[in-house]
């Protein structure tokens, strides 16, 4: 995809902050963001430094984390094609209180603070709609935290790889593939669990001839069986 013929006005407008505005108003919105290619690895913010813009995903994998004290990395968020994150940090003034970095090459668009006031002043209902995309990520958040709290390990794998299937819509016997979008090790930070764990799960219900792991494809043998596993 070409920097130079991207037509972002258009793409703004899909995302779902931005698709009651005009064109004019995607126009003038535009003139405040950015775009940046991101090679795998390289880093897009990191704790401690101002927090003037948000960030939307475009294509690729942002993942979003922390490091303790001892070094060690915690997984908060993997943030993949056409969604956003730091709305809300953006707001406060204050600086990043996370990292965040290229897990693939990645294209991220950048909308700066000063842009987004700017339509909050000529529109309130701008804002709203900016309110409620912060809830939807706080009430994601807090589900996680809950999932964390009250679900076994085994549960959150399950419930990682049906994240996107509703059993009873599944035909039984029905193959479904879900393509691990970053690595092994990435995915357990973001569920709290460590890689050895993650994988001894995935080697237990392949056992169980629930899945067919190939690398990063897991292949789903059967959702509904998948679902009423025992340890879920």
């Amino acid at each position: 995809m070409e920097t130079r013929s991207f037509d972002l006005p258009r793409y703004l407008s899909v995302l779902p902050l931005f698709t009651d505005l005009s064109r004019p108003e995607l126009e003038r919105l535009a003139l405040g963001c950015q775009l940046r290619r991101l090679s795998r690895g390289d880093t897009v913010f990191r704790v401690g430094e101002p927090c003037e813009e948000f960030h939307v995903t475009v294509t690729g994998q942002i993942k979003l984390f922390a490091i303790s004290p001892a070094g060690q990395e915690k997984v908060i968020e993997l943030v993949g094609p056409g969604n956003s994150f730091a709305e809300a940090l953006m707001f406060t003034g204050k600086p990043y209180i996370i990292n965040a970095q290229a897990l693939t090459d990645t294209l991220l668009l950048t909308v700066t603070k000063n842009a987004v006031v700017g339509e909050i002043e000529r529109d309130p209902r701008f804002a709203m709609r900016m309110l409620a995309g912060i809830s939807r990520r706080l009430h994601g958040l807090v589900h996680d935290v809950e999932a964390y709290a009250l679900h076994s390990g085994m549960q959150r794998v399950i419930g990682y790889l049906l994240r996107d299937q509703i059993a009873e819509d599944c035909v039984s016997g029905e193959v479904i593939t879900v393509s691990l979008p970053v690595s092994k090790a990435t995915i357990a930070s973001r569920l709290s669990l460590t890689p050895e764990y993650f994988s001894r799960v995935l080697h237990e219900l392949e056992a169980a001839g629930l899945v067919r792991i190939d690398k990063r494809d897991v292949h789903i043998l059967d959702v509904k069986r998948l679902s009423a596993y025992p340890g879920r």
